[in-house]
């Protein structure tokens, strides 16, 4: 059901556009689409049970698979920022390797310190600005919206999961 929404939504949004950057919309959505289905058929494949191998072999590769699109696709957001402010690809390299030094040290953190699992609708929160940032992309091949409402909205989400989970936390040590 979620591809036939997205088909269509391309579709709906394709035909707003101008003739010439119709074709390349629709391209680049389907192709978003075929590795989007070619990770999840990658997932489902290694999830299923087998006797020649064990389950924790198959969901680490699978985590793993679906880890390093992920980590390409950022990656390649990232570096394409980066040539807006430098064309210095020296410093570009320094700054990506510390900008993804401080996040895999963040992540290490939190997950030792079990930070995040004490913040009980923060991932739902997160899941939310997500669905926003992806309706805010489709609405922006049609409309500009300033990148810094499309910031607020994500934070915004965030910020009202964060708060939510702390009252959630202090009703609980309250009863």
């Amino acid at each position: 059901m979620e591809l036939a929404l997205v088909l269509l939504l391309l579709y709906l949004v394709s035909s707003r556009l101008p003739g010439q950057e119709q074709v390349g919309f629709l391209v680049a959505g389907i192709f978003g689409l075929v590795s989007y289905i070619a990770v999840d058929g990658i997932a489902a494949v290694l999830s299923v049970e087998s006797a020649v191998t064990g389950e924790v072999a198959r969901s680490g590769a699978a985590a793993f698979l679906y880890l390093e699109v992920l980590d390409a696709s950022f990656s390649f957001d990232g570096v394409i920022g980066a040539f807006a402010l430098s064309n210095n690809l020296f410093v570009i390299a320094i700054g990506l390797g510390v900008g993804a030094m401080f996040v895999r040290s963040l992540t290490i953190m939190l997950v030792e310190q079990e930070t995040l699992a004490s913040y009980r609708y923060l991932e739902h929160g997160a899941f939310y600005a997500i669905v926003a940032l992806a309706v805010i992309m489709f609405v922006n091949t049609i409309s500009h919206i300033p990148e810094v409402v499309t910031g607020l909205i994500g934070a915004g989400f965030i910020g009202a999961a964060f708060v939510d989970s702390i009252r959630y936390n202090r009703r609980i040590r309250g009863a």
